[in-house]
């Protein structure tokens, strides 16, 4: 693995959690709303984005390359309803997206296929989580002012637990 590709890597696993910390921003905004569900739901996203930095740290180790940690940037905590956080989110996850996309294409220009099939897991996560933040958006534009319709769905994101994936 090229030192580009190298310092790309660390990059993404800082911004992971750089995106964990995003994620309980908007936890912490919905718990001072009394939106316990939805907090949860940001709560779970938050544990999801430190498992995928994780990932990356022990795969530069197992690589033999050191991942280093830096600071981050204070996130956004403030927001003026739950439809933006969610909108937030999804635009979020679009970063993660292209970030992924630009490592894949380091790594393939680079003939490095370890590191191809390792951001492949990635890739077909980043797909789940777009079409995620995004159904629930169009959920959320749906019921509008329903404020049964609204509070069901806080009482489903308050079941919503994170099991790391199996490898």
């Amino acid at each position: 693995m090229n030192e580009t590709l190298h310092k790309a890597l660390n990059d993404q696993m800082n911004f992971e959690f750089y995106s964990s910390q995003v994620y309980l921003a908007m936890a912490a905004y919905l718990s001072a709303e009394s939106l316990d569900g939805f907090a949860n739901f940001f709560i779970v996203q938050a544990e999801e984005e430190k498992f995928h930095a994780m990932k990356i740290y022990a795969f530069l180790n197992n690589r033999g390359k050191r991942a280093t940690v830096s600071g981050m940037e204070t996130p956004k905590n403030e927001y003026h309803s739950v439809l933006e956080v969610f909108e937030e989110g999804y635009k979020h996850e679009v970063e993660v997206t292209k970030r992924f996309y630009h490592l894949s294409d380091i790594a393939m220009n680079d003939r490095e296929h370890a590191t191809i099939q390792f951001l492949k897991w990635f890739i077909d996560e980043q797909v789940e989580e777009e079409s995620m933040f995004d159904s629930i958006i169009q959920k959320l534009k749906r019921i509008d002012k329903d404020s049964n319709a609204f509070f069901m769905m806080d009482a489903e994101f308050a079941k919503r637990s994170f099991t790391p994936p199996a490898e």
